[in-house]
């Protein structure tokens, strides 16, 4: 199946009426957004455009595809006869992925004709609603856990194919490794995990499961020592594996305790460089409540791939000109501002971003240490030259974490880390 029946049938009905009436070839330019922040957040990552573009190109209704549309009744035979051909040749600018934004900020700019654009938005909106929100609440479980490493392990609290997405977007904001095997093929992204309680459960004795998964796997191994008795967990597993062992995992428990009392017992045992490794229903603020125990590392996963309380970035994707001339929404806490926007933002000598300043129809005034924010994405529908990669992006985010003034990373509610200035356009 294509992606271009990833939509809501109402894109289609609006491409059948415009074919009709004449306007299905205006020119337009559509701009994703998001009028607020969700609740408690300082700032937006903009992520998943890596997998837009890829959905972009496999964006195509296939003959079986249409036969479906025309039977359903959606589409009639002038609109069929559109989509047989189409394929998207506009223009698509954009945030770079791994970037910062706040309300109002242009993350995407759609360049094209009024019937291949609009049949675009739901997919676009789709792919980066999910991708922006889990990257935003993994960004702060990033900050959170002040250096120390993080695995992405979701898997099984979300769809199949978002738990991939999930583990893209995690790596993008700063995890380290990713339990699913899938994102490690297609995106080149680190994985980790050993084994869960079902084996040690298997075994005999906790002690018989150990010495097997030391066999298979080293040493090295992550043994998960809370199945049964804790303390005596950690006895069997040096006693197994050695003081060499290469980490124990909690999974239950008051976490911060444990951890404490398990140093304690490791160093008591010789294990002085065996690793803790802590999971079980964490987020950005469990993650920071253990910031001052003796714990090296960190498995999260529901909090991931939900947003951590954020599911959605509730980005929109907005009509803002036709034929050169801005129009607006109005609509009572739904308006929106008309003209294609112009971005840059703004910074101290010392690199702290101080502004963002969204112009409409125009550049703003530049000014030392502006950046602009836009780069192009496709042009005439084909791929621009140097599109970052994963780890380019990945590099770009924690660079622009640095770039927030300090206030902006608390993790209590509060104003967006910068203002962001808007100038000219109609409202």
């Amino acid at each position: 199946m294509s992606t271009a029946l990833f939509t809501d049938r109402y894109e289609f009905t609006m491409l059948s009426a415009a074919l009709r009436d004449g306007s299905a070839d205006r020119r337009c330019v559509f701009e994703v957004f998001a009028r607020r922040l969700p609740t408690g957040r300082r700032y937006g990552v903009v992520a998943g455009t890596g997998r837009l573009l890829a959905a972009l190109a496999d964006c195509r209704v296939d003959p079986a595809e249409l036969a479906y549309l025309r039977d359903a009744g959606v589409v009639d035979d002038q609109t069929a006869r559109w989509l047989a051909d189409y394929r998207f040749t506009g223009d698509i600018h954009g945030y770079a992925e791994g970037e910062l934004y706040y309300p109002g900020s242009p993350i995407l700019t759609v360049t094209g004709t009024f019937a291949e654009c609009v049949v675009l938005e739901t997919l676009v909106l789709s792919v980066l609603n999910h991708d922006c929100a889990v990257a935003a609440a993994a960004a702060r479980m990033v900050t959170a856990a002040r250096g120390r490493r993080l695995i992405e392990m979701g898997s099984r609290r979300t769809h199949e194919e978002a738990a991939v997405a999930c583990a893209r977007a995690a790596y993008l904001a700063g995890f380290g490794a990713t339990s699913n095997l899938a994102a490690g093929h297609r995106y080149g992204i680190p994985t980790a995990g050993t084994a869960a309680h079902a084996f040690t459960l298997l075994h005999d004795d906790e002690a018989a499961a150990f010495a097997g998964q030391v066999a298979a796997l080293g040493k090295q191994t992550t043994l998960l020592v809370d199945t049964y008795d804790i303390s005596e967990g950690i006895r069997r597993a040096v006693a197994v594996a050695g003081p060499g062992l290469g980490a124990i995992r909690i999974d239950s428990g008051d976490l911060s305790m444990m951890a404490r009392q398990s140093r304690q017992l490791l160093d008591s045992l010789g294990a002085v460089d065996t690793k803790i490794i802590v999971s079980g229903d964490l987020d950005e603020h469990a993650i920071a409540a253990l910031a001052a125990e003796p714990v090296d590392a960190y498995g999260a996963g529901t909090s991931v791939v939900t947003g951590s309380g954020a599911p959605t970035a509730e980005l929109v994707y907005k009509l803002v000109e036709v034929d050169g001339r801005p129009v607006v929404k109005r609509s009572e806490h739904k308006a929106t501002i008309g003209g294609r926007k112009t971005a840059v933002r703004r910074h101290k000598p010392t690199g702290t971003a101080t502004e963002e300043v969204v112009a409409s129809r125009g550049a703003p005034e530049p000014a030392p240490h502006d950046r602009l924010l836009q780069r192009p994405y496709l042009i005439a529908g084909e791929p621009a030259r140097d599109l970052p990669t994963l780890a380019e992006s990945r590099e770009h985010l924690r660079a622009e974490l640095v770039a927030v003034p300090w206030e902006g990373l608390k993790l209590s509610a509060g104003e967006p880390a910068i203002p962001v200035t808007m100038m000219g356009g109609d409202r």
